[in-house]
């Protein structure tokens, strides 16, 4: 299938390993050009190689911290500079960010949200004028789980992000531009392997998972890369998750 994403642009942050190189690469395969960043710099040489490697147009690499405080506003403007425009934006930097103890420091709370939540956020109105001035846009947030078993820092910023992107995608519907997130499951990554025993990971995949087993960060990124394109312009506002059936929710 023709995803008719040649020639667009996509800014993809978090995109050193894992979920955010799988979906830069599966972009670039498309013929998206792509702005990757994260703060890994020699692992984002390692995705820009992969996708030349590929075929791919070539990507543009940007180290970035996005903790610093003008770090969304920065990486915004470095893209819109090296692309001349970015059509696509995907939210992808951020991580868990589990408080274990009943009490915890309001720095703690502030790393998290402003990773997770506020980061997203700026990104997005960094680049949504430049968007609309085209009558066309994607914006695609890789947040979390809507079931916690406890105080998690980044669950809690990952749910304000689906109200916001629920809200903003009322918003600028009308201007061609398309507001989704995606909460992965048991998706293969660093974390996941950092996080989880084989152990554990054979029992949870024999026990909790529908389908039988964890994900490829592949499979994510299909998914992405279809609300990407012109053919999901009727697809806004939603939390679509891929986690193989994991979650128990309804919708």
């Amino acid at each position: 299938m023709d995803m008719q994403l040649k020639g667009k642009t996509a800014l993809v942050t978090g995109a050193s390993v894992g979920i955010g190189a799988a979906i830069a690469k599966a972009l670039a395969a498309e013929g998206v050009r792509v702005a990757i960043s994260a703060r890994r710099v020699d692992k984002l040489r390692d995705t820009a190689a992969a996708i030349t490697a590929a075929g791919g147009p070539e990507p543009v690499v940007l180290e970035s911290d996005l903790y610093v405080a003008d770090a969304a506003s920065s990486l915004a403007a470095r893209a819109v500079a090296a692309l001349g425009s970015v059509d696509i934006l995907v939210n992808n930097a951020g991580g868990s960010r589990s408080f274990s103890s009943l009490h915890v420091t309001e720095a703690q709370w502030t790393e998290a949200m402003t990773l997770n939540f506020d980061r997203p956020r700026q990104l997005a109105d960094a680049l949504i004028d430049q968007m609309i001035a085209r009558n066309w846009g994607r914006i695609i947030n890789i947040t979390g789980k809507s079931e916690p078993d406890h105080v998690n820092g980044a669950f809690c910023a990952k749910a304000a992000v689906h109200s916001w992107a629920k809200g903003l995608s009322r918003m600028v519907g009308k201007n061609g531009i398309t507001v989704n997130c995606i909460p992965p499951g048991r998706i293969h990554s660093e974390q996941i392997f950092r996080n989880y025993s084989p152990e554990y990971r054979k029992w949870q995949s024999e026990n909790e998972i529908p389908v039988g087993r964890y994900g490829e960060p592949e499979e994510l990124a299909a998914l992405a890369v279809f609300l990407a394109s012109p053919l999901a312009g009727y697809i806004s506002g939603t939390v679509i998750p891929v986690d193989g059936g994991l979650r128990r929710y309804q919708f």
